[in-house]
């Protein structure tokens, strides 16, 4: 179904009382120029317009209504307008689906308002409706703090609220369109996003997601952004993972539904961000410039504690400032004083502070460098107290060569107060990003970055499909997991079960490791017995863990591991399967050092998972210590991401802690494994 009249409408048809004349005065007041018709079974009028008696006395089909009624009333005219064609509706009523103390009565009641509704779409309910700025059409019966724009950014929420928080800004970032989606009983966030796509004036959109309704439509939407080339950035609370309590595994214990969130996220090429002013930060970063190729950033400030400040916040967030060339230095030093010590971030003194002209050569040699990103810190005056002329040599130098080379800039303050909103949109309109806060700033340009990086990638494969668990769960004795590992080319210790361990140790060569082979967490329930050297220690072990007629599993111990990986696949019931890699042994859970990413995956992107891990230089030979076979455990990888893709329909967890990560050229060993399958019922 087609959101374009309800979105950009020329008329407007608003249902109920209070909050519909509310919606009213926004529409005056905003200087929307189409028609505008009340609907009220008594009143003459509303807010100065003349009222209809009920739809079918209406003059046309409206292309949009607000219906700010109950939820029985809603439905019934949802259902006239569906009748004559209406371009769409808003719902603003709660008590449907959302309703937690009235769920059944709910549920049923959001069943009927979506077959009222048929083909018309519908926002909400529980929804205040959006404020199309480019048109000045305002479906918004509350106060908000945007103004008219000719192009902009779209954002859209799950959470009323918060969409007139992010309104409220004082940042100069030109809103195109703002959407509250409600409960989306019919028409969810993505189908509202791929509609603003098709809106050549939306310069980037900004998600607040609660939850993903439809992964397929997410999956369409993020597909024709990436084509189109306009960004997207999200923001999403995590959840809680307590519903993997039951989960047997180390790798479940860090891999819940917030992880699989965040790989779908990154999987599609949309920037995931922490807070509501990170969101703005990227949103103004993507307006201005769109992606970006990369986060290696020049910064300019005329402090020293200015340029250490972001040195270290850029640290923080993995951007990098370049260290400059001979030839690079050699440009900038002839700009300024020989007092002047030339380096990135670049402190150029206030020598050159109030000329104008030694500023633009400055920034120039400084432009010339190509950074994806060239940052000016400037924290402007209070404007009440101070004169600010001053500080605007600083500013319109920048401008000057942002318009000469049409080079990415930016003026970041250290503090939002710091950033006039009157002077970011005078920089927005020379095509310079006003920024605010460090931190922010930093988050905004790795998220700018990771979406140009998505852009120049191919689209991804689909998700696995994998059906929801509905049979037996069973769990594999170490033993046979590791055997139907081993025939996918994972490489496994060499063992094997037996009723006489030191025969088993004499026979497969010291040191050992003797095990329960039937126990999830051996190592946690003294299950394990290591580095055993000699007969006389395996026959002690062997007593120690030995049940009567049972075989104790007896392998060859690895030694000189560089260092030590889990690796995992779980189930998520709406993503499909999950495969993380972290930190091994114990500090999977104590570090929370893990990346994770979503089936099916590639070579290159779990080379790039494993070498972002906080661990992994370790593995390129930490301390003089020798380099890890990174190719070996790239292949080890791969090779449970086909075990997993190959038995989709009954996997439900697959542990391999630790992979052994032996020095470079000597492979790897899955040395404990873990898997859990389905078993059809009978």
């Amino acid at each position: 179904m087609s959101l374009d009249r309800l979105l950009r409408p020329q008329s407007i048809a608003v249902f109920g009382g209070r909050e519909a004349a509310n919606l009213i005065e926004q529409c005056d007041r905003m200087g929307f120029t189409g028609a505008i018709w009340p609907v009220h079974p008594y009143r003459d009028e509303l807010a100065g317009h003349p009222c209809y008696r009920s739809v079918a006395d209406l003059p046309a089909a409206p292309d949009a209504a607000f219906i700010g009624v109950n939820r029985h009333a809603s439905i019934d005219i949802v259902g006239e307008l569906a009748a004559r064609s209406a371009g769409g509706a808003i719902l603003y009523a709660s008590g449907f689906a959302e309703a937690a103390d009235d769920t059944a009565a709910g549920q049923d009641l959001q069943q009927q308002l979506v077959a009222a509704a048929g083909d018309m779409p519908i926002l909400g309910p529980n929804c205040y409706g959006f404020i199309n700025y480019l048109d000045r059409a305002p479906l918004w019966p509350d106060q908000h703090g945007g103004q008219p724009a000719a192009r902009g950014v779209a954002i859209i929420t799950q959470s009323s609220n918060l969409t007139i928080s992010l309104t409220m800004q004082r940042r100069g970032l030109p809103l195109a369109y703002v959407v509250a989606v409600g409960n989306q009983a019919q028409t969810d966030l993505a189908a509202v996003a791929q509609a603003l796509l098709a809106d050549a004036r939306v310069t980037a959109i900004g998600l607040h997601i609660e939850g993903i309704h439809d992964v397929a439509g997410f999956e369409a939407m993020a597909a024709q952004a990436r084509r189109q080339r306009t960004p997207i950035v999200a923001l999403k609370p995590g959840r809680s993972s307590q519903a993997q309590s039951v989960s047997l595994s180390h790798t479940a214990s860090i891999a819940g539904s917030d992880a699989a969130a965040g790989a779908f996220l990154q999987r599609l090429g949309i920037a995931r961000v922490q807070t509501p002013s990170e969101l703005l930060a990227t949103l103004m970063l993507l307006h201005v410039h769109g992606a970006l190729p990369g986060c290696a950033i020049g910064s300019m400030s005329c402090s020293g504690g200015d340029a250490a400040l972001v040195a270290d916040a850029a640290q923080a967030h993995a951007v990098t400032l370049p260290v400059l060339t001979n030839e690079q230095t050699g440009r900038i030093a002839a700009t300024l004083d020989d007092l002047v010590t030339i380096s990135n971030p670049l402190d150029y003194h206030t020598f050159i502070w109030i000329d104008q002209p030694a500023l633009e050569n400055t920034f120039r040699a400084m432009a010339s460098c190509d950074f994806d990103l060239l940052l000016l810190i400037l924290d402007l005056p209070r404007t009440d107290r101070c004169d600010p002329a001053d500080w605007l040599h600083s500013l319109r130098a920048l401008m000057t060569i942002a318009r000469e080379r049409g080079a990415r800039t930016a003026v970041m303050a250290s503090l939002p107060e710091n950033m006039p909103e009157a002077r970011a949109q005078e920089l927005v309109a020379a095509g310079v990003a006003p920024m605010a806060d460090l931190n922010d700033t930093m988050a905004a340009i790795r998220a700018a970055a990771c979406i140009g990086r998505a852009q120049q990638a191919d689209l991804p494969a689909p998700l696995l499909p994998v059906s929801a668990a509905a049979a037996t769960r069973r769990t594999l004795p170490e033993f046979a997991a590791k055997q139907r590992l081993a025939a996918y080319g994972i490489p496994i210790p060499t063992g094997e079960l037996s009723t006489n361990a030191v025969q088993t140790a004499d026979e497969i060569g010291y040191p050992v490791v003797v095990k329960i082979s039937d126990s999830a967490h051996k190592t946690e329930t003294g299950g394990v017995q290591l580095n055993l050297r000699d007969a006389k220690a395996v026959a002690a072990a062997a007593e120690k863990l030995g049940r009567p007629g049972q075989p104790l599993l007896v392998e060859h111990m690895v030694e000189d591991a560089v260092a030590e990986l889990v690796v995992g696949v779980t189930r998520d019931p709406q993503f499909g399967l999950l495969l993380t890699i972290g930190a091994g042994g114990i500090w999977v859970e104590i570090l929370g050092d893990s990346r994770s990413l979503l089936l099916p995956t590639t070579r290159a992107e779990l080379r790039t998972a494993l070498l972002s891990l906080r661990s992994a230089p370790v593995l390129a030979g930490y301390r003089s210590q020798p380099a890890g076979d990174v190719e070996a455990t790239l292949d080890a990888l791969l090779a449970v991401a086909r075990f997993a893709a190959d038995h989709a329909g009954q996997l439900l967890e697959l542990d391999i802690n630790p992979l052994l990560v032996g020095a470079a050229g000597q492979g790897v060993t899955a040395a404990d494994a873990l898997l859990v399958m389905e078993e059809a019922q009978t």
